[in-house]
């Protein structure tokens, strides 16, 4: 017979470190936002505007990749705690059952 050991205590204060962890991130991207998609150019030729929105369009694209990471950690941190919680209700549910009437 396999068995499962789940600590609901670690999971749930694991699911809180990393949202924690996703609103740092979210914040660092906010900061990061105006210097990394307005690159001035740093002289008033040709070349000098080419690189400039070059860099400004890779870090547009940054951010637009970032978002999407954002929503995929902001849901792994929520299915991290509803699993938490189903465990615990599951073995609350399990204890029950197995209490002599």
């Amino acid at each position: 017979m396999s068995y499962l050991v789940a600590a609901t205590d670690s999971l749930a204060a694991t699911a809180g470190d990393v949202a924690g962890i996703g609103n740092s991130l979210t914040a660092a991207h906010a900061a990061a936002v105006g210097s990394t998609t307005a690159v001035l150019a740093a002289a008033e030729d040709e070349i000098s505007a080419a690189v400039a929105a070059l860099f400004s369009g890779h870090g547009r694209q940054f951010q637009l990749l970032a978002a999407q990471a954002e929503t995929f950690h902001s849901e792994f941190a929520q299915a991290l705690a509803g699993a938490g919680g189903a465990y615990a209700a599951a073995e609350a549910a399990a204890a029950n059952r197995c209490r002599p009437s």
